[in-house]
């Protein structure tokens, strides 16, 4: 009996290894993924607003915040949405089914991405953008540049959080359907085995 028990305590021991390691590889690879997006998304940044004009500049500041918001609508709805219609889509074979269970057995995974490291990045980087644009803004129109940095940080910060709080609304409410949807366009690019 004593000998059973040891066997299931070392059982026990190493599943516990292999889910910190898991555990330990994702904190890794989210971390080049964010290094990745965020370089990319700074870089567009960084050389896209300062060579266009103001319209230009705003209509990719408003992308940054449509980025941020819709994929925090995603995440809130990957975490909210139920499993189950999904395995039933799945064993009917309905396309991007399959991904959607993925996306939901890993919801907080999928929920980090979605609103730790994309929605995060894209608040960074539009803030960043704002303040290339309020430089800009203010040296065109020559209004101070103290209160032009106030105005486009505050109306930034207004529309990201008004749009979030609506979509995290929208994204409770019609969860499977956003997951169903995300999960469909996800399997376009990425194939299940």
């Amino acid at each position: 009996m004593k000998k059973i028990d040891e066997k299931k305590s070392i059982n026990k021991e190493l599943r516990r290894n292999k889910k910190e390691l898991a555990n330990w590889r994702w904190i890794i690879r989210i971390t080049l993924i964010a290094f990745t997006i965020s370089v990319t998304f700074s870089l567009i940044s960084q050389t896209v607003i300062p060579n266009v004009n103001i319209f230009v500049g705003l209509i990719v500041l408003a992308v940054f915040i449509l980025i941020g918001v819709l994929f925090d609508i995603i995440g809130v709805a990957v975490q909210v949405a139920d499993e189950k219609p999904f395995h039933s889509m799945n064993s009917r074979k309905i396309k991007g089914a399959k991904m959607a269970v993925l996306f939901k057995k890993n919801a907080e995974k999928v929920s980090s991405f979605c609103n730790d490291v994309v929605g995060d990045i894209c608040g960074i980087i539009s803030g960043t953008t704002g303040a290339i644009l309020a430089i800009t803004l203010s040296s065109s129109l020559h209004i101070d540049p103290f209160i032009t940095a106030l105005f486009v940080t505050g109306l930034i910060s207004g529309i990201t959080i008004g749009g979030k709080a609506i979509g995290k609304s929208f994204a409770v409410n019609k969860s499977n359907y956003i997951l169903y949807e995300f999960a469909t366009i996800a399997s376009k690019f990425y194939k299940i085995k």
